[in-house]
């Protein structure tokens, strides 16, 4: 685990500004899956800018190119710049990280600052899913339900919902009606077979 400490000490309007320690890889990825990444950044007063932009642009680490993409994206303590901060989401998606793959197929799926394709939004949303996203999980099913995706693929969705664990109640009653639904979709034997424990 990379940690890199940074710390500023600023004066605005006359007023000392805390010390504000760059985030770990590990830190801000806890940050990213609550969706709390850009409100942290905000938080901190916009004091890491520099840096994250330097992380995601030179270092190219998949978290920081994920929240350098939001910050683009949404014009969150920089000049907004949508075309970029896609292709900072695509860049951390591209190495494999799970936020950036739920939130490009969510996005292809709305059509949020993208052009609405549902069979995009399937690709990324398989691979985030693959990887354990239940966000990515929940959202693939709605789409194989309402008739999008390959049916080769249900058993497997159906496997990694089967397995899922959530301490959220209305989650869980979610994962069990969606897991009824894709049951009409399959044949039993593929049922049976994606009931099965995930590999250790």
């Amino acid at each position: 685990m990379l940690v890199i400490s940074v710390f500023y000490s600023n004066t605005v309007n006359g007023q000392q500004l805390e010390a504000v320690q760059l985030y770990s890889q590990d830190e801000l990825i806890k940050l990213i899956n609550k969706n709390a990444h850009l409100e942290r950044v905000v938080a901190d007063r916009c004091q890491l800018v520099q840096d994250i932009e330097a992380r995601a642009d030179i270092m190219r680490i998949p978290a920081y190119q994920f929240l350098w993409g939001d910050m683009l994206a949404w014009g969150v303590c920089v000049e907004q710049k949508p075309v970029q901060g896609i292709y900072y989401m695509r860049e951390a998606a591209g190495q494999g990280l799970p936020a950036a793959l739920e939130q490009l197929g969510r996005y292809h799926a709305n059509g949020t600052l993208v052009q609405e394709d549902k069979k995009r939004a399937v690709i990324y949303l398989r691979e985030a899913s693959a990887l354990g996203s239940l966000r990515a999980q929940i959202q693939l099913a709605e789409l194989f339900i309402d008739g999008y995706g390959s049916p080769y693929d249900f058993e497997d969705l159906y496997h990694w919902l089967y397995n899922a664990v959530t301490s959220d109640t209305s989650m869980h009653q979610k994962i069990a009606i969606y897991m009824r639904e894709l049951e009409y979709l399959m044949h039993p034997r593929a049922v049976r077979t994606a009931r099965r424990p995930l590999a250790d």
